[in-house]
């Protein structure tokens, strides 16, 4: 105990705390949304994407990841436009400017002058190298995203699982869906330094469907990913530490193998309980 208590003398373990409060909070709620849209891939083509602006960030001598939020917004932007008004497919439209993305990345990345920057944080998260500065910017978007959410709770809800419905109780559908799609965009890269481009998709799943085993309520859904992202995170931190392995890939293990934990549990509670029903059955009828 002596130990963990002394982990938190260092500046990094107190930013990485925090980034998992923060990110949990994020993706809790973004993820909810997301699984219940049914736009995961969604999600995964703006993640991709995004690169390219880390990419194009590296060539320019900007930020990173102010070269990413930029991209992520205009990549989320340009899916809804495609999708609606260039007559192209969905999924199409995802798969074009997620292989778009990821190829502009790659190429500004090879003819930035000097040496090949380090891309392993960005591809695979890097949650203890989290800034003071970065952390506000999380603390800012997780506020935004709760407060967004509770006046808007309802119209959200009604979109999240029928737009149709939303339409008739006079919701105010293009806001709602423009206002998700950009803030999916900033959580996306808010989260890549905790989990990474190629693993931070699996942040906004994995919680929510493993919260979705035990309840089907949206809102129940929210908090159990909350909390369920927050433990998982923190767990793979603590498993990285000691394991000495990456921080991001520790993170979507952990949360991976609470999912089939959660999956497993459920399956036994409903077997048994089907096999006392059966017997209760049988000696009625007996």
């Amino acid at each position: 105990m002596q130990a963990i208590i002394d982990l938190f003398s260092y500046t990094f373990i107190n930013h990485a705390f925090m980034a998992a409060l923060l990110s949990s909070i994020i993706c809790g709620v973004l993820g909810t949304y997301i699984v219940s849209k049914r736009m995961v891939f969604i999600s995964g083509g703006i993640t991709h994407a995004s690169f390219g602006g880390i990419g194009m960030a590296f060539y320019f001598g900007m930020p990173p990841f102010l070269g990413a939020t930029l991209f992520a917004m205009i990549s989320a932007l340009g899916i809804e436009w495609i999708s609606k008004k260039g007559n192209v497919r969905n999924d199409s439209s995802i798969g074009i400017l997620w292989s778009l993305g990821m190829a502009i990345g790659i190429i500004f990345v090879y003819i930035t002058p000097g040496f090949t920057p380090n891309l392993m944080s960005y591809l695979f998260g890097s949650i203890l190298t989290v800034s003071a500065s970065e952390l506000w910017v999380m603390a800012v978007l997780a506020a935004f995203v709760v407060i967004f959410f509770s006046v808007f709770y309802r119209p959200i809800l009604f979109f999240a699982f029928d737009e149709g419905f939303a339409k008739s109780q006079k919701a105010p559908v293009n806001f709602l869906n423009y206002t998700m799609i950009l803030l999916i965009a900033l959580g996306i890269v808010m989260n890549i330094k905790v989990a990474g481009i190629i693993l931070v998709m699996s942040m906004l799943t994995l919680p929510q469907n493993t919260a979705n085993l035990f309840s089907n309520n949206f809102k129940r859904i929210i908090i159990y990913s909350i909390v369920i992202s927050f433990v998982g995170t923190m767990a793979g931190l603590a498993g990285s530490f000691w394991l000495g392995i990456p921080t991001g890939a520790a993170i979507i293990f952990t949360l991976s193998f609470i999912f089939f934990l959660a999956k497993l549990i459920k399956m036994v509670y409903e077997r048994r309980n089907r096999q006392s029903n059966e017997q209760i059955t049988d000696s009625v009828n007996g």
